[in-house]
């Protein structure tokens, strides 16, 4: 009769423990909560993606690039966001063409730059003695957005 006390106390501790570290997980998970809200305010919502692909198209023109393409490409749904890709083509020379990377990973919003080829136009500018080689950088630009209720109303719909 000993044993089946001492598995019954054990229990007991155990379960004391859980109670008193109860606070310490409410914390925690409001913690993880607040987090979690502030990484869905860096994804757009549906109404300012058109906003975003505008930012980055005067991004693309304040480095002084010339575009050859833009073109939005069909958004990707995942678990709770989209991904939002678009192919870009921008010629200018490397210091522009860092530029505008640089300009697009500083952007309040999330936008990742993929397949990023780059390669030389074979034309140049003369730049004081100096002739500046230009270059075309073609790139897929991803932004992503969160999924709203009116989202998963559509995909329970089809």
């Amino acid at each position: 009769e000993i044993m089946p006390s001492l598995v019954g106390s054990e229990m007991c501790i155990r379960d004391r423990k859980k109670v008193a570290n109860l606070d310490a997980y409410r914390e925690q998970l409001k913690e993880m909560e607040r987090r979690f809200g502030k990484m869905l305010r860096q994804l757009p919502s549906k109404a300012e993606i058109a906003n975003l692909l505008t930012d980055i198209s005067h991004t693309r023109a304040a480095a002084g690039l010339d575009e050859e393409l833009f073109q939005p490409l069909g958004e990707v749904t995942r678990d709770f966001y989209a991904e939002v890709p678009s192919r870009m083509i921008v010629v200018g020379n490397y210091h522009q063409l860092a530029t505008f990377i640089s300009g697009i990973s500083s952007m309040p919003r999330i936008v990742t730059v993929h397949n990023v080829n780059i390669t030389p136009t074979g034309k140049g500018k003369a730049k004081g003695n100096e002739k500046t080689s230009s270059l075309r950088m073609t790139l897929i630009a991803k932004t992503y957005r969160y999924l709203d209720e009116s989202d998963f109303a559509e995909v329970e719909g089809q």
